[in-house]
Formats: structure tokens, C-alpha cells, sequence
């Protein structure tokens, strides 16, 4: 078991868990105040750094960037002009830490005027107005910071097999959870918003194009442990009852969401591998389900000093002389169609109902041939056997039904209702 997925236990810290989010709220405030906006809040955000949680530069005065020490166990502040101030992070109370903060922003020549209260929290209390003690357990903490670099480094490397608009792997302050989003680059429906001591037009911002989100809560929020999340907005039809790995990983009714507690991954033979098994396999059903063009949003995952492959040029329906073609193999009950490209194979599957009429059941399309139009060839040639032999086509796979639905001259093979 690697030392670098370290326990975590969040019912026995949890009140510093709470003191450390409340205080990463007061600086996030701070950047919100000066920094200009950025879709779905990304101005907002803070970032793993191998010492703790930076807020990046901040646009005040020569430019401010403020870092949680988890290490040092220290807020350090530097500038532009070179200045640099700090204060230790101990037992102590919120409104104590916002005059800290207020000081540590005026000594680097910063203006410390921001809104006061905390966002997305229960019955949320003024900062200045926060005077209950508040423990710190640096051993706790500096836990928590082992596991966030862990988990930044699986959730960087899945964001590299995405060609899509894409978050940055990124820490929210008001829910304080790491995230990183992929978008299929569709509007989205109007969220309902009505999330605790959150404005409503932003969070209707945040959620105005179709997404597919995964990341990582310590605790709390309803749950008395540390976990994965992963949800799709909307969540397309029979998203929750989609298989997903590893075993561990479960649809909670409650939140709404798929879930892999933190033990699970901590204490897999391979940690990396069994949180990346969860983040893909949730994507992928959020992709499939709801019809997004995988072809053209994703590419192989990204390797160290390996230049990715260009994106190839839009070809034309019939193949170029020496371009693998689409094989069919065809059996009385079943079949399947299979193209193989740099020895890397993709295939789609169907089953015979009649005479007339044959259903695509499976399109497997290996990572390293996203983005190759390999899945939409495959379906292309389906659809030309099918008008050729005269039979419909009943697209219960996911992919093909979003790849004919996305060609309008291909749906005369469709089936018709009766």
C-alpha cells in the first residue's frame, strides 16, 4: 500500500476540517473581489501545490498570491514588489483569522475589501462575527494534503484523454471539494439552483452547458466520511443504474450522485488505477447515455515527453486508398463490425431480430483511437449494409443512436414505431 494515499479518518477532525474550509472561504473571497469572472467560477477557485493550497495570482495592487502552508502550517502572502507576509495557522477564531487576513493583505499593498459572509454552508455567520474557538490538528491536515496531491495527480492525468472544454483540476472553496469537469459542448436545460447561501444566477451559470464532473469531498455535506463523486447535469436517461467500477463504487439515492468512498482507493493494490477506473467509467456512461460525440471529443491519455497525435483532417465517406477499412462479420444470430487501425482494434456489435431488422447493441472504441472518426465509421458502414440488404436498424447502443441521430441523411435505415 503506497504511503502516498494516506488514512483518513474525518469524524476525528472533522471541526478542523471545518475551521480550514471557513478560512480558505476568506481568502477565495478576497480573490473573488478582484478577480474578473470566470465561466462557472473559475476565478474563484485555489490549486494543489506540493506545499499546500495556492490562490494564484490575485489582479491587486502588483499582483497577490496567497498559499495555505500545509506544511509549515502558515498563510503566506507574496507580491509583486517583492513583499511577503505571514501569520501561523493555529487554534483560533474565523473573525481572528479575517483580521489576519485583512493585515497580511494591507502589508503587501493589497486592498482588503471583500464580501464577509461565507458561501454554501448552513446558517452562515458573518466572519467578523465568528468568534467560537477553533482547534487545529496539523498532523490531520497535513493528511489531508498528501491525499489532495495524490488525487490532483489521477485527476491531471484523466483530464489529458479529453479534447473537450475541460476545468482545470481545481479546490472550490464553498463546497470544498477538488474537482475537475469535462463539457460535451451542448447547452444545458436552466438549473434549479437553490443551493444554501449561494446566489442563484451563479450557480445557473456554473451549470449552463452539459457537463460530466467528478471530484473529491473530505466529509461531511451529508456523508461522515471521505469520498469520490461523480454526476452528470442533466443526467441523461438510466445514468444511475449504469455499471461503473470498481466494486466498490455505488449510486447514492440521496445525493443524487455516484460515489466511491476515499478507503476504497487508499486501500486498493493500486490506488491510481482503481480511482481511475471510477473516473472513466462514470464519464463514460454520462457520455454515452447522453449522446455525446466521444469521436470528437477525445484523444488518447496524455504520456510524459510524448507529443500527442494531431488531430487528422475531416475525410471524406469513402476511405483513401491504403486507409483500413471496416470488416463485417456476419453470423446467423449475431455479428459484428470491426475496424483495425495502427493494430489497435474497434468494434460494433449487433444482433439479428427477423429478417428485417438487426440491433446495434455495443460500440467499443479503445482510448487511443479517440478522435479518429473510428466509431463513426463503423456506424456509417451499418447504415450502408443496412440499405443495401434493406433491413432497419434499432440503435439501442448509445453511441450509434448518438451518431445517426447527429447524421440526418443515415435515419432512413432508422426502425419506425408501428
Amino acid at each position: 500500500m503506497s504511503t502516498a494515499w494516506p488514512k483518513l479518518d474525518y469524524l476525528a477532525w472533522r471541526e478542523t476540517a471545518s475551521a480550514l474550509h471557513l478560512y480558505l472561504q476568506v481568502v477565495g473571497k478576497y480573490r473573488l473581489a478582484h478577480a474578473p469572472w470566470l465561466n462557472h467560477s473559475w476565478n474563484a477557485t485555489f490549486y494543489v501545490t506540493p506545499r499546500g493550497l495556492s490562490s494564484s495570482p490575485i489582479p491587486d495592487a502588483s499582483g497577490i498570491e496567497i498559499l495555505f502552508d500545509l506544511h509549515d502550517h502558515a498563510v503566506v502572502g507574496t507580491s509583486g514588489d517583492g513583499r511577503r507576509a505571514s501569520f501561523a495557522l493555529r487554534p483560533t477564531t474565523v473573525a481572528a483569522f479575517h483580521a489576519d487576513v485583512l493585515r497580511l493583505i494591507a502589508d503587501l499593498g493589497g486592498t482588503p475589501v471583500f464580501n464577509g459572509v461565507p458561501n454554501e454552508v448552513a446558517f452562515p455567520v458573518p466572519f467578523i462575527d465568528d468568534h467560537r474557538e477553533r482547534p487545529y490538528d496539523a498532523e490531520a491536515v497535513q493528511r489531508f494534503h498528501q491525499a489532495l496531491i495524490s488525487i490532483d495527480r489521477v485527476f491531471k492525468a484523466f483530464r489529458t484523454s479529453f479534447l473537450g472544454k475541460a476545468s482545470p483540476v481545481h479546490l472550490f472553496w464553498g463546497s470544498f471539494d477538488l474537482a475537475v469537469t469535462r463539457f460535451s459542448g451542448r447547452a444545458a436545460p436552466l438549473h434549479p439552483a437553490g443551493i444554501p447561501a449561494l446566489p442563484d444566477d451563479v450557480a445557473q451559470e456554473a451549470y449552463d452547458q452539459e457537463v460530466s464532473s467528478a471530484g473529491f469531498w473530505l466529509g461531511g455535506g451529508g456523508i461522515d466520511y471521505p469520498a469520490f463523486y461523480a454526476y452528470a447535469y442533466p443526467a441523461p436517461g438510466g445514468f444511475r443504474a449504469a455499471p461503473v467500477a470498481p466494486d466498490a463504487a455505488f449510486w447514492s439515492e440521496e445525493l443524487s450522485e455516484f460515489m466511491l468512498p476515499y478507503e476504497a482507493v487508499q486501500s486498493a493494490a493500486d490506488p491510481d488505477k482503481a480511482l481511475m477506473a471510477f473516473l472513466v467509467s462514470t464519464y463514460e456512461a454520462a457520455a454515452d447515455l447522453g449522446g455525446w460525440d466521444r469521436d470528437r471529443l477525445e484523444c488518447e491519455a496524455g504520456v510524459p515527453g510524448k507529443v500527442r497525435r494531431p488531430r487528422p483532417a475531416v475525410k471524406a465517406e469513402t476511405p483513401s486508398i491504403g486507409e483500413p477499412t471496416v470488416e463485417r462479420e456476419d453470423g446467423p444470430a449475431k455479428g459484428r463490425y470491426v475496424l483495425v487501425v495502427d493494430g489497435i482494434e474497434a468494434e460494433m456489435t449487433y444482433s439479428r431480430a427477423g429478417e428485417g431488422l438487426i440491433i446495434i447493441d455495443h460500440t467499443e472504441v479503445p482510448s487511443a483511437l479517440r478522435g479518429r472518426k473510428v466509431g463513426e465509421r463503423l456506424v456509417r458502414q451499418a447504415v450502408e449494409d443496412a440499405r443495401r440488404d434493406g433491413v432497419a436498424i434499432l440503435p439501442l447502443c448509445p453511441f450509434a443512436k448518438a451518431q445517426i441521430g447527429r447524421h440526418p441523411e443515415w435515419q432512413d435505415v432508422l426502425k419506425r414505431s408501428s
